[in-house]
């Protein structure tokens, strides 16, 4: 058996054994995802100090640059796995990675509990990380093709198998929740373990190429400055991860305080959370006629500051369901005309 040495460990080949530097792209890209991570994390702190619609993060391009993000931090989980285990389990590295990240994960759900108790952070993108890098290892020694069959059964699941019983909360990490519950950041496993399973898919087809050494040796010939940074930050993502949120959302409320945000127009925002709260069992149309209606009569009648400062139980107070019933007929009437 011959042995071809670059540099790190090395890695069965037929009848040869490779020994595979660490590649240096690998870091690379993890870095360039971190910068795109906090440039998302630094635009939702900009809406929720009110600088920008709070919307804004959550909405549009935004929310698919998110996913892009979260996309590439789970594939480069599975390409990862595959380089750290491709000579068999190694038990002691891989459970210490995995209690850093899982015990990261409890981290931010104790911090955002008592930071955003209605949003905060029960399953994500830490949480997957954690889960799915358990999960990989049934796949490390699959053919490629189990692997991708499982990789589009992930993303098919939510399509299809969505339930009532996953609406319990035990059960929300699993993502064939009906009711999609709130969070500031959630990455169920499903569909999100597909990037992962496809990183896997990848990097068996990577090792069983030329190009870990081709990588290996551009990396040794190109030292940019910018590139051994992005390097440096690769190799160090998980604390970076966990520190560069509380410095942001720390400058973003420093400079509040020496300029703060224009104050939010109380009407547009009850428009819009009446909006929210209607489009998903109504029509756009009837929603955009019953918000404005309710907010006409809230108005007329001085109800609108004593609702915006909740010295109304909207619940119980004959005029609020007074002004409800009326705009409901009026709008279910104007939307009839129309069709």
């Amino acid at each position: 058996m011959t042995t071809t040495v670059i540099d790190g460990n090395e890695a069965a080949d037929g009848g040869q054994t490779r020994r595979l530097a660490r590649i240096p792209l690998i870091d690379q890209l993890r870095g360039v995802a971190l910068i795109a991570m906090a440039i998302y994390h630094f635009t939702w702190d900009l809406g929720f100090f009110g600088y920008i619609e709070p919307e804004t993060a959550t909405t549009g391009g935004w929310r698919i640059f998110a996913r892009v993000i979260a996309g590439s931090f789970l594939f480069l989980v599975g390409f990862s796995l595959v380089l750290g285990q491709r000579k068999g389990f190694h038990a002691r590295p891989f459970f210490i990675r995995l209690g850093k990240i899982g015990g990261a994960a409890l981290i931010i759900t104790i911090a955002t509990w008592f930071a955003f108790r209605e949003t905060f952070i029960f399953f994500g993108i830490l949480h997957a990380i954690a889960a799915a890098s358990v999960i990989g290892l049934l796949f490390l020694r699959l053919p490629v093709i189990v692997t991708l069959v499982a990789a589009a059964a992930a993303v098919a699941a939510p399509l299809y198998l969505r339930a009532p019983l996953f609406d319990h909360p035990a059960l929300w990490w699993v993502g064939l929740s009906v009711n999609i519950p709130r969070s500031n950041d959630y990455v169920p496993l499903l569909p999100w373990l597909a990037p992962v399973l496809l990183g896997i898919v990848f990097a068996k087809l990577f090792v069983a190429s030329t190009l870990p050494e081709r990588l290996a040796g551009l990396g040794a010939r190109t030292n940019g400055r910018w590139k051994t940074l992005l390097e440096a930050a690769g190799r160090h993502s998980l604390a970076i991860y966990l520190i560069h949120q509380p410095v942001l959302i720390a400058l973003v409320y420093g400079f509040s305080l020496v300029m703060p945000a224009p104050a939010p127009d109380p009407a547009v925002g009850y428009v819009k959370s009446c909006m929210r709260a209607c489009e998903p069992e109504r029509g756009a149309g009837f929603c955009q006629s019953f918000c404005g209606c309710t907010l006409n009569g809230l108005q007329k009648q001085n109800l609108f500051a004593d609702l915006n400062r909740g010295a109304i139980d909207v619940t119980t107070d004959e005029r609020i369901g007074a002004i409800s019933s009326q705009c409901t007929t009026e709008s279910e009437t104007k939307t009839d005309l129309k069709e």
